[in-house]
């Protein structure tokens, strides 16, 4: 079974989302920076020096810079899986399509990324027009 290990929910402004959720959740934030899209970690529970959750259930997340495009607007989750590929082709075998992403210039691709020591990522959407995503974490 593929469990969801992570939660993503846009943003229009950085400095506001993180002084509210700093503030009204005590979440701990991140700040990747430019080269990382300005995405923000979160830390909603106690993690390890690795930034794993300690607290059983409990997952992290992020947040990125919301854009016109619909599929930015709505939050979604990461699912975790053994292999990225085969993902991707099951998704599509059961009516889903791979939304892709994007490279480390900023162009869409259709091939999954890879985020420096986390794994293997690429979005996608299920039958019912709900964006998630797929990970295969590095080994």
């Amino acid at each position: 079974m593929n469990s969801v290990v992570h939660f993503e929910m846009g943003y229009k402004d950085q400095a506001r989302m993180v002084k509210f959720y700093e503030s009204a959740l005590g979440w701990k934030t991140q700040a990747m920076g430019p080269n990382m899209g300005n995405y923000v970690v979160v830390h909603t529970a106690e993690t390890d020096e690795n930034g794993m959750v300690q607290a059983k259930g409990a997952i992290n997340g992020g947040f990125y810079q919301k854009t016109d495009d619909p599929l930015s607007q709505a939050p979604s989750v990461v699912v975790s899986v053994d292999d990225v590929q085969a993902t991707m082709k099951a998704v599509e075998d059961a009516g889903g399509k791979i939304l892709g992403g994007l490279n480390q210039k900023g162009e869409h691709t259709m091939e999954p990324q890879m985020i420096p020591g986390v794994g293997l990522w690429i979005s996608a959407m299920d039958t019912e027009g709900n964006r998630f995503s797929i990970l295969q974490a590095s080994s």
